[in-house]
């Protein structure tokens, strides 16, 4: 049963249909008990090993999701909300790598490559696992959820800046794939709509969800060849095509069933596998120290800003937790780390799971003592805009008239 590829489908697919049922019933998003499923069939039920066709599709599940995550950012809503998601990510990405950069140096003795590698590692946010949880719990056509959408974008911008700048090779491939991503981000728009308009409406072939898949293939093979990673110009992909998604729900909610359906479940539960508990336990003070670190600078660096910008407590410890989960870069910068020779097989495990745990710890907090109502995310968006002077289409209520302001502090 072990060698027949329809029965290792169908037990990951057992797998997904069973996080699915435990989610509904525990009122928890989906990525999180996709993830706590692969650690139980990695330590306990002897799932141990993927396939080729299994890592594919958690790769385009990471690359997918991450394309998602950028076509939700309303291009309105982010240049209302620039200040706020640009301060947040950069303080976001910047505190966490610097500190534990230097804890990692000059506390566990690490060699300097391989503090940065720890560094850019606990520096990340995870888009997919926020993008999973706006869209479970409705955040994702919020001013809130757009902004930390974006906030989320630009941390993980500064991660890839930095494994780049650091560690990458530059040749004439990087050359080749920064000229390529620059052409296709600028037509890809009017080529997308062409699409839709010619072909879309009238085809069940799905021309336009096939081009788009083309381009993110495309691309996400000249970002590899070039040492680069395949999700970075996914979400630039997303975020040049959110203005076309806006006129066009009905593509959007295409693709994510698609990716919900199939992709994101192989992703969530392949990153559970790769936690060993025997090994967790064995570098559980480490671990959890780094854990602490990446919360608590992640807490140094948004929550004051998250006020600053007129947010609640309840929504700034909110944006805070999401902001301090971790998994797509995290993983990648380990990965990159272990097979550059970088770091070894060790601290692999050991920021690998840091990674994971920042995943679904502080998500699980966030969604059971902190998480917001739609309106109160819709109503900081409006205050926001209001203080800062900059209005938008969301700030006028269904009877023409601008909302009161003391209404969205109160809701606040």
């Amino acid at each position: 049963m072990t060698q027949n590829v329809w029965f290792i489908a169908a037990i990951w697919m057992a797998l997904a249909f069973s996080a699915s049922l435990i989610s509904i019933w525990a009122g928890i998003s989906v990525a999180l008990i996709e993830i706590l499923v692969g650690v139980i069939a990695g330590n306990f039920l002897g799932i141990h090993a993927t396939t080729d066709w299994i890592n594919f599709l958690a790769l385009l599940g990471s690359g997918v999701l991450t394309f998602l995550a950028g076509a939700e950012i309303d291009p309105r809503s982010l240049k209302a909300n620039l200040r706020a998601s640009g301060l947040i990510g950069i303080l976001s990405f910047g505190v966490p790598f610097v500190i534990v950069w230097i804890f990692a140096q000059f506390v566990l003795g690490w060699p300097l490559q391989q503090a940065q590698i720890a560094g850019v590692a606990l520096s990340t946010t995870s888009v997919a696992v926020i993008y999973a949880v706006m869209i479970e719990g409705g955040y994702s056509d919020t001013a809130m959820g757009k902004t930390i959408l974006a906030a989320c974008f630009i941390t993980d911008f500064g991660t890839v800046l930095a494994l780049g700048v650091l560690f990458a090779n530059f040749n004439m491939w990087l050359v080749v794939f920064v000229v390529a991503m620059c052409v296709v981000l600028w037509f890809m728009p009017t080529w997308t709509q062409f699409i839709i308009v010619r072909l879309g409406a009238t085809r069940v072939s799905e021309p336009e969800v096939k081009f788009i898949f083309f381009i993110l293939f495309f691309l996400g093979g000249l970002a590899t060849t070039a040492k680069s990673e395949a999700v970075l110009p996914a979400y630039l992909v997303g975020l040049v095509l959110a203005g076309v998604f806006l006129r066009d729900k009905t593509l959007v909610n295409r693709m994510r069933s698609i990716a919900f359906a199939i992709f994101t479940p192989f992703y969530f539960i392949k990153a559970g596998l790769y936690v060993s508990l025997p090994a967790l336990w064995a570098g559980l003070g480490i671990i959890g120290a780094l854990l602490f670190l990446k919360t608590i600078t992640k807490l140094v660096g948004v929550f004051p800003l998250a006020r600053m910008h007129y947010m609640g407590k309840r929504e700034a410890s909110y944006t805070t937790l999401l902001m301090a989960t971790g998994l797509t870069f995290g993983t990648i910068s380990a990965l990159f780390g272990l097979q550059n020779k970088i770091i070894d097989q060790r601290q692999y495990t050991v920021l690998v799971s840091v990674v994971i745990l920042s995943a679904f710890v502080p998500t699980l907090i966030a969604q059971k003592f902190f998480q917001p109502s739609v309106e109160a995310m819709h109503a900081w968006g409006r205050v926001y805009r209001k203080r800062m002077r900059v209005l938008s289409v969301e700030d006028v209520g269904d009877n023409g008239n601008a909302k009161s302001e003391q209404g969205d502090q109160d809701a606040l």
